[in-house]
């Protein structure tokens, strides 16, 4: 009988369901009683793996799900979920609407045109079509424009098969520490909200990511969306401690070789990195087609045994190289972490960001499916 591969065999990414669940209720307890938690997990559940996020998030206290594309959504009623799920990006094609009104996906609607094309579809049906209708407050990305959110939301109640189940918009600037923007938009949406006709009084009002949930409660309206926080990271410095989250992602690879070099030798790629004393040097079996940036290469360090060890040379497209000498235990086949916390140290996506000009969002977005996701 031929073993089955080992998902730890190489390099791989590990997520703690427990932490998506402490997260989940830490941020419930941080909201007030009337306000609930929308889950958002596209991108593959920012690369912790959508179903597993979905099912913690959910037995946090989470109630509904976002994502972005129509494919996300279907893999999350495959896999059995059944909770309301919200497509944050804008359908245009008849038989995408179709397939979102037969999964029960509640599509994001940006003007009077999409509503009507839901509501025509929904009438072959035969069935009611829950939507959300999205209002643009300073973002310039989807949404009606501000001047007509009224009208139009006032259009989509009286259409016959749609049930318009929320109304929201989306902060461009909360994680920055000057939220005169914030505080705007937040003023616009309001406005905008108390113009709307008395049939409106059960729709659900929604206004506030990771960092607008952080940052002021008066932003919290019916329910907050929240990704980055749900995953255990803070979206800026100044909303850290806001409430207690725990990382829920870590990155350990496999040590293949150990080499000892002399001074003076040339490492990877291009050789921008040389020795500068006889090295032990480590190759590691991960590299920027995993998801480490090659624009991290000779910035970043990995971690084993409580100790750092300096990430040397250009990263290349499966491997990178670690200066090992001053760690002499270790050997082939040991596992090194690239992020999480390895003993007392700890290496997060803001540390690689940081280094590289991106965003953590990015980081964590970017680790590919061909490493293994395993649950710890």
């Amino acid at each position: 009988m031929i073993p089955e591969l080992n998902p730890r065999q190489r390099a791989w990414v590990e997520v703690s369901p427990a932490a998506i669940r402490a997260n989940a209720r830490a941020l419930c307890q941080h909201l007030g009683p009337r306000t609930q938690l929308m889950a958002v997990v596209k991108a593959d559940g920012y690369g912790h793996g959508a179903e597993t996020v979905a099912r913690a998030a959910l037995q946090g206290g989470a109630t509904s799900l976002g994502v972005a594309t129509l494919q996300e959504g279907l893999e999350l009623r495959r896999a059995g979920l059944e909770a309301p799920v919200l497509l944050l990006s804008n359908l245009n094609e008849p038989d995408d609407l179709r397939t979102c009104l037969h999964w029960r996906l509640m599509p994001t609607l940006s003007s009077l045109r999409d509503a009507q094309l839901c509501n025509a579809l929904a009438a072959d049906s035969g069935r009611c079509f829950d939507v959300q209708l999205k209002i643009d407050t300073g973002m310039a990305r989807l949404g009606c424009s501000l001047s007509e959110g009224h009208q139009t939301a006032a259009a989509l109640l009286s259409l016959e098969h749609l049930n318009l189940e929320g109304i929201y918009s989306h902060l461009a600037c909360a994680d920055e520490p000057d939220d005169a923007l914030t505080s705007l938009q937040q003023e616009r949406f309001v406005s905008m909200l108390s113009a709307l006709p008395r049939a409106s009084a059960g729709i659900t009002r929604h206004l506030a990511n990771s960092a607008g949930t952080l940052l002021n409660r008066e932003l919290h309206h019916d329910l907050v969306r929240v990704g980055l926080a749900l995953y255990g990271h803070a979206p800026a410095s100044h909303l850290n401690n806001v409430i207690p989250l725990q990382p829920a992602l870590a990155v350990r690879a496999r040590v293949s070789l150990i080499r000892d070099v002399p001074a003076g030798t040339g490492v990877s790629y291009g050789h921008r990195f040389i020795t500068q004393r006889p090295t032990r040097l480590a190759v590691v079996g991960i590299g920027y087609a995993d998801g480490v940036l090659r624009s991290l290469s000779g910035h970043i360090h990995a971690l084993h045994r409580n100790r750092q060890l300096p990430q040397v040379g250009a990263i290349t497209m499966d491997q990178l190289l670690l200066d090992a000498t001053d760690a002499a235990g270790l050997e082939p086949g040991d596992i090194v972490t690239l992020l999480g916390q390895d003993g007392d140290l700890e290496l997060s996506p803001q540390s690689w960001s940081n280094q590289c000009g991106s965003i953590p969002w990015e980081i964590l977005c970017g680790f590919k499916r061909r490493l293994p996701r395993v649950e710890v």
